[in-house]
């Protein structure tokens, strides 16, 4: 996987992506805005923003702030801001592996459906640790690796093309927790026959985020 391979295939999903992928991946958006928890003042940073299909679920008294590294994503996103009048939403194209923002930046963070895109997922844990502020939260959902099964095989078999598709089939839940410093807190099954997973993370009251390396 590497950045321009991404960018490809996201400006292929771009007109279609809320027709495919939109009823798919439903109630884990909501599920991660609930799990979110917003109180009033917070501020929230979602990566992989998309098309923009989670941000009418944020209530209003909470300042959202969605990044995505597809322009072509980010104008379908625009759109939803326009369309619902989302006046607490601001995006910005932004790569998760190099965030610009401050630590410290956000009270939490959300991540849905972009670990097992980017290039270097310990990386992206990082800077979500980094920007988020101690004893708040990281959620993430994405699909982790099936050990076995019909499905497990498919991940095989679809693994050669991770290039074309913009992800990786193959990717280990056990393997991604160990990648990040944040406290597991919470695993929950999410959408269709609960293939994508729910990851609640805590930053520690006394962390300092990660060194590089």
């Amino acid at each position: 996987m590497d950045q321009q391979a991404i960018t490809a295939a996201y400006r292929r999903y771009a007109p279609v992506y809320d027709l495919l992928f939109g009823p798919v991946f439903e109630p884990g958006r909501r599920q991660v805005v609930e799990a979110l928890d917003c109180r009033p003042g917070d501020e929230i940073l979602e990566v992989g923003v998309g098309t923009g299909l989670s941000l009418r679920y944020y209530p209003p008294h909470a300042r959202i702030t969605g990044i995505d590294l597809s322009p072509h994503m980010l104008a379908r996103a625009g759109n939803q801001i326009r369309r619902h009048d989302l006046r607490n939403v601001s995006l910005h194209a932004m790569d998760v592996q190099n965030l610009s923002f401050p630590d410290a930046s956000f009270d939490k963070v959300a991540a849905l459906y972009v670990a097992s895109v980017v290039p270097d997922p310990e990386t992206m844990m990082r800077e979500l640790e980094r920007v988020c502020r101690p004893g708040g939260e990281v959620v993430i959902v994405n699909h982790f690796t099936r050990p076995e099964g019909w499905l497990a095989k498919a991940e095989r078999t679809l693994a050669p093309l991770a290039r074309s598709l913009g992800f990786r089939p193959l990717f280990p839940l056990e393997d991604f927790v160990a990648l990040t410093g944040l406290e597991l807190t919470e695993t929950v099954p999410v959408n269709a026959f609960g293939y994508w997973t729910l990851l609640r993370f805590r930053r520690r009251p006394q962390s300092h985020g990660r060194m590089p390396g």
